[in-house]
């Protein structure tokens, strides 16, 4: 599990160290990490670190510390580097004399010849846009950039730029997580361990181990039943394909049954033979989840297939038609007691919420969590996963290869059945999120030996395979 912590978070856990280290320990920490991540960038793009280039954009403060001794160690292993100074008065004193020591140079510019630069303008204490002269330096800028901690001009709770910002291949962080490194955009990321004391957060991101722990496995004494019937209630004339798409991800996620409730059952049955089709929810018989939506319409039939899900006493997801369904009348949820699973993107929250979800993806998801007393997860490059009282899940996806029709309705098939199976609404949409994503991945890589444009149907074809790689 991957947990993300406030800037406040960090700094307390940083002030016991600080008080009982010697002066200057905690920084050289993080700068040796610093810099072996900066030794092995430069390595990978250039095949070494002697003889190459390396200049630090300093800003006041620590952070800036943090980049001159990174450069400081990186000159003593053979590199030329350089620093500019955009506060020269409140530069880091002791990092910038070790650096002048060592033989960096103090230089106006980025040089054209710099094969990677260092970004230490500002930190997790920074707020607002990059100012204009950090700006310029990096406009001119052409070499790739590793960021510390943070790249500088993005908000680190949101990840959110208001304004000119860095655009960092790497971002190496310190002690924990922060989640502008899920939120925003900062390339890959490499934690370094400085010693901080962190207990787990109510923000958090679930890695393969942790979703390979959650997924059913059958047991031996399990059946079709008892690992979980999934109902589907999806599909209609104009979209028969939401019915073959989500239908199919339930039956490639779990091994127990699944039912189709609809007009497109005569599509369903031509692509997957083992599920069991009736006209209406009502005619389906025994399911432990419904999924409503995709590909439903918005009709008075629609409307009242949700409501009979709503109705029961089973855990429900709802996407789609289904959520715009429940936009225009909120009151189908009055009462529900059992688990909700609402999977909005930006558009469908806007017309629940009456608002879109702004910078705060992780504030607006909760918010409507609350509201609703459901579990919303919010679509995106950087799915968010919320519900009342409990942990968020942050899922990002990378590339944006499942960023293309259809795609929501495999989704919910998956959560649908993981919550047929039992699995409590949060961590089955935060489950089913990643291997998502990672089905998404390894569609678009195949065959390769270049990814290539994905769709809705490759990425079920790749959702077992998803699981296996847990």
């Amino acid at each position: 599990m991957r947990y993300y912590y406030s800037a406040d978070a960090i700094r307390a856990a940083e002030a016991p160290l600080l008080a009982s280290l010697p002066d200057g320990v905690l920084m050289g920490r993080a700068a040796y990490g610093l810099a072996t991540a900066i030794a092995t960038e430069l390595k990978l793009r250039t095949g070494g670190v002697a003889g190459r280039r390396v200049c630090a954009v300093v800003g006041s403060g620590d952070n800036g510390g943090d980049a001159l001794w990174a450069a400081t160690f990186l000159r003593r292993r053979g590199a030329a580097a350089d620093a500019v100074l955009l506060n020269p008065e409140k530069t880091h004193a002791k990092g910038l004399a070790a650096f002048r020591r060592a033989g960096g140079r103090v230089v106006s510019g980025i040089s054209a010849a710099t094969d990677l630069v260092i970004d230490g303008v500002v930190g997790i204490s920074g707020r607002g846009p990059l100012r204009a002269n950090a700006a310029a330096v990096f406009e001119a800028n052409t070499a790739p950039v590793v960021a510390v901690d943070i790249p500088s001009g993005l908000d680190v709770q949101t990840g959110a730029a208001d304004g000119p910002h860095v655009y960092a291949v790497l971002t190496v962080t310190f002690g924990g997580l922060k989640p502008v490194h899920a939120l925003g955009e900062c390339g890959r990321v490499e934690l370094v361990d400085i010693g901080l004391d962190l207990t787990p957060t109510d923000l958090a991101g679930l890695e393969a181990a942790d979703v390979r722990k959650l997924w059913p496995i059958p047991g031996p004494h399990d059946d079709k039943y008892t690992q979980g019937v999934t109902g589907v209630v999806s599909g209609s004339a104009t979209y028969p394909g939401a019915a073959v798409l989500s239908t199919g991800a339930a039956v490639a996620a779990t091994s127990g049954m699944v039912r189709y409730a609809g007009s497109a059952g005569p599509q369903v049955l031509s692509h997957w033979p083992e599920v069991i089709a009736a006209p209406s929810p009502q005619d389906a018989g025994r399911v432990q989840a419904w999924v409503v939506g995709p590909g439903l319409g918005t009709d008075d039939s629609a409307k009242a297939a949700l409501r009979f899900a709503l109705e029961s006493e089973l855990p429900v997801i709802v996407d789609a038609d289904g959520l715009t369904l429940l936009a225009a009348d909120p009151g189908l949820l009055a009462g529900r007691t059992a688990p909700t699973v609402l999977t909005p993107h930006a558009g469908e929250f806007e017309r629940l919420a009456g608002d879109p979800p702004g910078a705060d993806r992780v504030a607006a998801a909760r918010g409507l969590a609350e509201r609703l007393g459901a579990t919303v997860l919010l679509k995106g490059n950087v799915t968010v996963i919320a519900e009342p009282g409990a942990t968020t899940y942050l899922n990002p996806a990378g590339q944006s290869w499942a960023a293309t029709a259809g795609s929501g309705d495999v989704l919910s098939g998956i959560i649908g059945s993981l919550l047929a199976a039992g699995l409590p609404p949060g961590e089955a949409a935060a489950a089913a999120a990643f291997v998502h994503a990672r089905a998404a991945n390894l569609s678009a890589s195949d065959p390769g030996p270049n990814p290539a444009p994905t769709s809705a149907s490759r990425i079920l074809a790749h959702v077992r395979a998803a699981i296996a790689a847990l």
